[in-house]
């Protein structure tokens, strides 16, 4: 059982909803990651969702997009997200990482430090630095069970993107290589557009689960206490991602930290309440 399957699966046996935010790796300074996910973890967090920053994102909406740019300035690769996974694993062995992003960086990263036995770098370096799961928006289903296969080898989980137009055939698809959970894109368009229709998830949750039995995580639209809770009624998890982000932007180095725990932890409370 991956790290993320035994996380999430102690949660439902104590009755409780998982909490996953999602930074961008290396904003809003280059050296601050591993430090706030620690932070993130203090404040409550189950699972820490990484972005890997791209040049052309398709789903991230313009607080994602920005601080993908200022950490790409920054200099911030592939390589770099590996590093500071490797950093936070030096001191917790136990809260899973998932790097959310694009296929580009990680066929690149397989191109520039291709393997003689012709396995998957990213996998590899992936695995050794202890992520637990990768969301890669861009990879289709239907193309990914030799890599789904391959990240299972190493533990680790491929996590596949779900939304309110999801057809039954492409949840169906999604089913049979999805694993760790599946992320329900609660609002049509990209991360931190629109309000959030509870009503409109708990009525498309049911249907999701029809098709897939891993738990299932909703995001996108979620920026205060009062709509995780009413969220974590029906989903398995809860993903807060743009908030956190336009929280932290402004702060000084030695306040993003402190700024990103306390507001989980409002997150969190209202998730056990």
């Amino acid at each position: 059982m991956s790290r993320i399957a035994s996380t999430l699966a102690t949660l439902k046996a104590q009755g409780k909803k998982a909490l996953i935010p999602y930074v961008t790796a290396g904003y809003p300074f280059a050296d601050v990651t591993p430090e706030l996910m620690h932070a993130m973890v203090a404040g409550g967090a189950d699972v820490i969702e990484l972005g890997v920053p791209f040049s052309d994102p398709s789903a991230d909406g313009p607080v994602i997009q920005k601080a993908g740019d200022r950490a790409l300035a920054l200099g911030i690769g592939m390589v770099q997200v590996l590093a500071m996974v490797r950093a936070f694993r030096a001191t917790n062995s136990t809260t899973p990482v998932v790097l959310m992003g694009y296929a580009n960086p990680v066929e690149r990263y397989n191109q520039k430090h291709a393997r003689a036995d012709g396995a998957s770098a990213f996998v590899n370096d992936a695995a050794a630095a202890g992520v637990d799961g990768v969301l890669v928006v861009d990879y289709p289903p239907e193309e990914c069970e030799g890599f789904a296969a391959e990240l299972a080898r190493h533990s680790m989980d491929l996590i596949f993107l779900l939304a309110p137009t999801s057809t039954d055939e492409r949840m169906a698809q999604v089913a049979r290589v999805a694993t760790g959970y599946v992320y329900y894109v609660s609002l049509k368009g990209v991360t931190g557009a629109g309000t959030l229709d509870t009503a409109a998830v708990e009525a498309m949750l049911p249907r999701i689960r029809q098709f897939v039995s891993v738990p299932v995580g909703v995001g996108f639209g979620i920026r205060d206490a009062a709509t995780a809770r009413a969220i974590s009624r029906v989903a398995d998890a809860v993903v807060i991602g743009s908030r956190l982000i336009q929280l932290v932007d402004a702060q000084p180095r030695d306040q993003v930290c402190a700024v990103a725990q306390g507001f989980l932890r409002e997150i969190r409370t209202a998730l056990d309440s």
